[in-house]
């Protein structure tokens, strides 16, 4: 089954709410074997609320919309369906009381505009909510099956998992889709789809989708069937062969974010670590403290902005500072084994850097960071220009601290770094 999400609010067309709704729906969709095939928002306008509903009611049999079932005059979900479907609008009395039963727990009185939320299209089932004074509407026509809830998530998903989910469990077909995510450190968007093109090619029926986002490259792979163990062994089989091109560079096969990655690798390992962070500004200590029972390997950090702080906290020479430069290799190991031998931790990570707009030069332009980390056996560290503003050079700094703990675990702290890892 193939389904379209109608999100209806002037303000979801605004800077100010994000429709979230659509997300959850598009989530619980696909685990029924539904495939969302679009997605519109539409403001509180007449016309074009019945130009999507009149568009999609042509194009798939089911149609979930969330929103404008209130009481004013801009919620016209309910009207607009039920002339679009050529149905008359009946008063519910059950509706009726039992929103004025909620007024009257307020100590209010009921204005005669929520009148029109007892207003339902005939024919249609009405979807209790306990946890607002929109009803939801549940309707067939034509083989079509359409729900229309309301805006607030927190009463739209009670609703759709107490009254939609039992209503389509009952229509679903035996087609689910399989899913994997993988994620990519260290590689621009280009770089993957170049390595794993001539892979996912090769099967027509599985849908590859490649994301960049800040720090990473997420790989979507979905595969729509009624056969589990072939999805299973062609999903198996892609991300094999992605493994084989990709090496070192997948970071998650479950799609788990970095810091989740390290949180299990460091408890696995029993091992704890503290940073030392310039340019980063305390971002690494908050991605590692992000995750539940992080107090057991993550010992502690300092945010030393200045070059006598990186002194005094840290112990980094300020002789040293003086003639390398606050943003060079030198400090970041300095850093790095300053912080480690401070609280005793497994592993100590030195961050430095320039991460702008000013403060740049030519031979230090902005962008230019070093990352150093410390371990028992000594210390790797890597000096990297990182593209974009400010926010984004600090995040790649933090990714790329986060990535070279992975690849410490990963080589088991080796004699032999990575690539691209050099020994100071």
């Amino acid at each position: 089954m193939k389904a379209e999400i109608i999100a209806v609010g002037s303000e979801l067309l605004t800077p100010d709410r994000m429709d979230t709704n659509s997300l959850f729906l598009t989530e619980e969709l696909n685990k029924l074997g539904i495939e969302v095939v679009r997605k519109t928002i539409v403001g509180d306008h007449r016309e074009l609320l019945a130009e999507a509903f009149r568009d999609a009611l042509n194009r798939v049999p089911l149609i979930i919309a969330s929103g404008g079932l209130g009481p004013t005059e801009d919620d016209l979900t309910r009207e607009t369906l039920a002339e679009l479907l050529g149905r008359k609008l009946i008063l519910n009395d059950a509706i009726l009381r039992y929103i004025e039963g909620r007024f009257r727990q307020l100590g209010r009185e009921m204005p005669s505009v929520n009148v029109r939320q007892a207003m339902v299209p005939e024919g249609a089932e009405v979807l209790e909510n306990p946890r607002g004074s929109a009803p939801g509407l549940w309707l067939e026509d034509k083989g079509r099956l359409i729900a229309l809830l309301p805006g607030p998530p927190r009463e739209l998903k009670p609703m759709y998992e107490e009254q939609v989910l039992p209503r389509l469990e009952r229509r679903r077909s035996g087609v689910r889709m399989f899913h994997r995510e993988l994620r990519v450190a260290g590689m621009g968007e280009s770089a993957v789809e170049q390595r794993i093109r001539p892979i996912y090619t090769r099967y027509s029926d599985v849908k590859t989708t490649i994301l960049a986002a800040p720090g990473e490259i997420q790989i979507h792979l979905r595969i729509w069937t009624e056969d589990i163990a072939y999805a299973q062994k062609t999903l198996d089989e892609i991300v094999q062969g992605f493994e084989l091109a990709l090496t070192d560079r997948i970071f998650s096969k479950d799609g788990s974010s970095m810091e989740e990655v390290i949180a299990r690798l460091l408890t696995m390992n029993k091992a704890t670590i503290s940073a030392a962070e310039s340019c980063t500004g305390g971002l690494l200590a908050q991605r590692l403290t992000s995750i539940a029972g992080s107090s057991s390997y993550f010992l502690g950090s300092v945010v030393c902005y200045s070059n006598e702080l990186k002194s005094a906290w840290v112990n980094v020479p300020a002789e040293l500072i003086q003639s390398k430069g606050a943003v060079s290799s030198e400090v970041a190991v300095a850093l790095a084994e300053g912080i480690r031998r401070s609280v005793g931790s497994t592993l100590g990570v030195g961050i430095t850097g320039i991460a702008g707009p000013g403060g740049g030069s030519d031979e230090k332009p902005v962008g230019t960071v070093h990352v150093a980390l410390a371990h028992a056996g000594g210390v790797k560290e890597r000096g990297v220009r990182f593209p974009g503003d400010r926010e984004a050079i600090r995040w790649h700094a933090s990714q790329l601290a986060l990535d070279m703990v992975r690849l410490h675990f990963l080589y088991n702290g080796g004699d032999s770094p990575p690539r691209g890892v050099k020994r100071a």
